[in-house]
């Protein structure tokens, strides 16, 4: 019976040592290049615009989130349209105006963000 449940214990152990080795191996890299001591410039703010080691509780800028999903939102609509450049023999007229209407949305969205300013940073 101990013999059923072999591939499962073989496939947590690999797992663990890959993981632990993971773990290891990028210490040890690390300290052989001496990452453990980063200059004050690697610990300045970079995206977010604050303090990378302060206060979890303190107040931040809503507009750098706002913006990060904007970017995604517009990121992942216009990855649509690959698919849809690769199969457009296929879909006829049909699917080029189904992309315009969808591509018109998209635009009439953006045209509003850009009107209400979320888009400024200031």
């Amino acid at each position: 019976m101990l013999e059923n449940y072999f591939p499962v214990l073989l496939f947590l152990a690999v797992g663990a040592a890959v993981g632990i080795g993971g773990i290891a191996v990028s210490g040890a890299l690390a300290r052989l290049s001496g990452a453990q001591n980063p200059d004050p410039e690697k610990l300045s703010p970079f995206e977010c615009g604050f303090e990378a080691f302060e206060d979890a509780r303190m107040k931040f800028d809503v507009r750098y989130y706002l913006v990060a999903i904007l970017f995604i939102l517009f990121d992942l609509e216009i990855a649509f349209l690959f698919p849809w450049a690769v199969v457009l023999q296929d879909l006829g007229w049909f699917g080029y105006w189904a992309m315009m209407v969808f591509l018109g949305v998209l635009t009439v969205g953006f045209i509003y963000e850009w009107k209400k300013g979320a888009l400024e940073w200031e």
